[in-house]
């Protein structure tokens, strides 16, 4: 692993207060892996054999049932995935596979439950880490029974765009449907809605020329958004 890699991992916050000789033993078996668009790297129900930390690309994690598939979250770097089922030997509850080029750690599981067992420091922020996972899905349920699916796409446009109103989307708008509870002809009609707010798409281009207008729509919370 590069030098600039190894600060990228040991700088997030779940490894950062850790010693450093737990923390080279945790890493010692990992091996680092460059990986192509739309490859999946680990599927739902297999064991967790690896902790994943993403340091470049995008990674959507994704849950099927029944024949029914949908988006959970998406990844972006530096953060690891999918903590919890590692931790307790589980199998993984959802799949995850690469939306664009990525780089990605991967670190055995059991040198990750070792390591929880003999460093205080890192099984505090575990427990943080997981802590703020469970308040994730917490607003994430609020923001898909709270909100209908015109709302949550204006809310997650006005996370997602830039200072000056720009967006332009790295992945499918099929991938975006999902992610907001929605099948593409919804999100279709909610683009074309939030047309009249001020909202113009062009491809994966998306501009907001009247942020105010989207605001009052949206009803921005801070018990449900990431503010």
């Amino acid at each position: 692993m590069r030098e600039s890699d190894r600060a990228a991992v040991r700088a997030l916050h779940l490894f950062a207060g850790m010693g450093e000789e737990s923390f080279e033993a945790l890493v010692r078996g990992s091996f680092l892996q460059t990986f192509p668009a739309s490859v999946e790297l680990l599927r739902q129900g297999d064991r967790a054999d690896f902790l994943h930390v993403l340091l470049e690309g995008t990674v959507e994690l994704a849950a099927s049932s029944a024949g029914r598939e949908t988006t959970v979250a998406l990844v972006r770097p530096v953060t690891s995935f999918i903590l919890a089922a590692v931790l307790r030997d589980k199998p993984y509850l959802m799949a995850a596979r690469t939306l664009a080029r990525s780089r990605v750690l991967m670190i055995p599981g059991e040198a990750v439950r070792t390591t929880f067992a003999a460093d205080s420091a890192f099984a505090l922020a575990v427990v943080d880490e997981l802590a703020g996972a469970f308040r994730f899905m917490v607003r994430e349920i609020k923001n898909h029974k709270l909100r209908s699916g015109v709302e949550r796409l204006a809310s997650w446009l006005l996370q997602a765009v830039d200072a000056e109103g720009r967006l332009q989307l790295d992945f499918e708008k099929r991938v975006l449907a999902a992610r907001l509870g929605m099948t593409p002809e919804n999100l279709s009609r909610a683009f074309a809605t939030l047309g009249s707010y001020g909202v113009s798409v062009n491809g994966r281009t998306v501009i907001i020329d009247r942020r105010d207008e989207l605001v009052r729509l949206a009803h921005p919370d801070p018990l449900i958004d990431q503010v």
